[in-house]
Order: C-alpha cells, then sequence, then structure tokens
C-alpha cells in the first residue's frame, strides 16, 4: 500500500474558478489540509487530512463529497486530526465494478485507518457516509472510540416500507432512493445533467438556500457527472438488500453513540437508535432538513466536540 499527495482526479475534466480540484480545494480551508490518497487491497481511496490530535474521521453522503465539511473542519482541526473520506465510487476515490454493500465500504475505511497508523479512531458519518459509518462500528467494534450519526441511519426492513409516493403537505418523496437503483437508466438520463438534480435536491431541502452556494453545487455535480460515476455512486443504493439482510446479524453497538438529527429524522433516531447501541444520545436542531454540516455548522462543531472527548 502506498500513500501519494498530489491531485486526486475527482475533477480531472476541470477548468475554470467554478471548478477546482480537490487539492486545491483542501489549500483553501483554513488550516494546513492536504489532498491525499491511499492504495487499499482493490481500492483507492482519496481524503482530505489536517489538524493535529486524535484522529476523527469523517464520512459523506450522496450527492457530495468530502468537500461537504467544509465549514467544520478547519474548527475540528484544532482538537482533532481530521480526515475527510471520499467513500468507494465517490469523488477522487476509485470506482470498482463492486463492493458498495457498506459493510464492504466500512471495510476499505478499518484498511484506511490502519495504513494511516491508528488503532482506533473517532468516526462521524452522514446520509450514505453514516451508514457505513454505523457498519464500521458493528463490524470492527475495536477500531472505534465514539461513533456520530448524522440525520441518517443504516438500512434496516423498514426501508422495504418506504413510502414512495408521500400525501401532500407531509414532505418530498424520495424518489432517487428507486431511481438510483435502476440498473443502467440514471447513467443515460443525467450524465452531463448532474447539476439539475443537485440543484433540486438543494433547493427542495435546504432550509437555508445560501448554505450552499452556487460554487459549490458545481463542485458537487462534476464530482457525478460522468456515466461512469453515476454507475459507481447508485451502487450504494443498489446494495441496500445486502445491507438490510447484514443489518440483521448485526447486535446492539458498545461503542457510545450520537444521533445528529433534522426536525424531518428526529422522531426516528429517538424510537430506534436505543434499540441499536447501549449508550446512546439524540440530539435535534432546527432550521436544517438535512444538510446538517452546512446549515448547522456552529452546533454540529459544538456537539462533536463535546462528544468526542
Amino acid at each position: 500500500m502506498t500513500t501519494v499527495d498530489e491531485r486526486t482526479g475527482s475533477h480531472e475534466d476541470a477548468t475554470g474558478p467554478e471548478s477546482p480540484t480537490d487539492e486545491e480545494l483542501a489549500r483553501s480551508l483554513p488550516g494546513d489540509f492536504r489532498s491525499m490518497h491511499a492504495d487499499l487491497d482493490g481500492v483507492r481511496l482519496h481524503y482530505v487530512v489536517g489538524g493535529e490530535g486524535e484522529p476523527l474521521v469523517l464520512l459523506p453522503g450522496w450527492p457530495q463529497t468530502w468537500w461537504e465539511f467544509r465549514k467544520i473542519m478547519p474548527e475540528l482541526a484544532r482538537r482533532y486530526r481530521v480526515i475527510a473520506v471520499d467513500l468507494r465510487g465517490m469523488g477522487g476515490s476509485s470506482r470498482p465494478e463492486g463492493g458498495y454493500d457498506k459493510k464492504s465500504m466500512a471495510a476499505d475505511i478499518r484498511a484506511l485507518v490502519q495504513h494511516l497508523g491508528y488503532e482506533s479512531v473517532n468516526l462521524a458519518g452522514h446520509d450514505i457516509g453514516a451508514m457505513v459509518a454505523f457498519s464500521f462500528a458493528a463490524n470492527h467494534p475495536e477500531a472505534v472510540r465514539k461513533l456520530a450519526l448524522l440525520d441518517v441511519m443504516h438500512p434496516g426492513e423498514s426501508k422495504y416500507s418506504m413510502p414512495l409516493l408521500r400525501r401532500p403537505g407531509t414532505g418530498v418523496s424520495m424518489w432517487w432512493w428507486a431511481f438510483n437503483q435502476a440498473q443502467g437508466l440514471p447513467e443515460k438520463l443525467i450524465a452531463g445533467r448532474m447539476r439539475h438534480v443537485v440543484d433540486w435536491l438543494f433547493e427542495n431541502s435546504l432550509y437555508d438556500q445560501d448554505a450552499v452556494s452556487p460554487r459549490d453545487r458545481a463542485i458537487f455535480a462534476r464530482a457525478y457527472d460522468t456515466p461512469e460515476r453515476i454507475r459507481a455512486t447508485n451502487g450504494w443504493y443498489r446494495a441496500f438488500p445486502q445491507d438490510i439482510e447484514d443489518m440483521g446479524t448485526y447486535g446492539k453497538l458498545s461503542v457510545p453513540l450520537l444521533g445528529i438529527a433534522s426536525p424531518v429524522s428526529h422522531h426516528e433516531f429517538e424510537q430506534v437508535l436505543p434499540s441499536l447501541a447501549a449508550d446512546v444520545r439524540v440530539v435535534k436542531l432546527y432550521d436544517t432538513l438535512h444538510w446538517l454540516p452546512e446549515e448547522q455548522p456552529e452546533p454540529v462543531i459544538r456537539l462533536l466536540t463535546e462528544f468526542f472527548v
């Protein structure tokens, strides 16, 4: 296994001020952040690292990259060695044909942790990253000090009952959960048009439209805008049946668990998380619908800093 410090390639086809490289984005953050790669067994992971102290691994979700943590990384780096990772299939990481179940993706992160020389880490995940973080704790408890889930839990049996059509006034139908599982179709329909998807999602689920700027949206869209990238990231959704099966084999987590939830997910967090871990705390954030690190960075920083002591 080797590590290199270089332009990541997550935006290798990008030019102009709206499409900076990951190396440029890392350097733009306050503090000494670097864009790195680790060549592991069967996958190459891109990550951005900075700060000193105990290791804190941040895992992002769809349709974003490590850049979703841009507002919280500099402050967290005052206390922790912050490692924000592009998951298998995401951004500057490689896009193999398979391995998109969360157990395999958690094994990627475990290999990265070992590669970096750590026996255990603090771990926080948002969206798809929260699913991977939970799987990491379930499969590698010895390598987790504490675990934080931001607004999403690991898929369980209840996801098979998720309504695709909501009654008027009861929220946005999560159509992308089904669409992203359609074999071969999303690649044909949205390649080169991912900015439309990104804009629609933020326009319909941001409490504060200024929280994710047009430049940020362009960065996220570029990271998903080819058939190969769409194929890879849709693999996260196509693996949900396997994830649900795996979830049925996990016992209660022994590591301390913090759930930070939006008003949309707070009730589910309160109802379900105590059955998944022995030591659970759930906190509800306001003025956000899902994008917690971007809409409520100060409370997220405070909660994570208080938790990961």
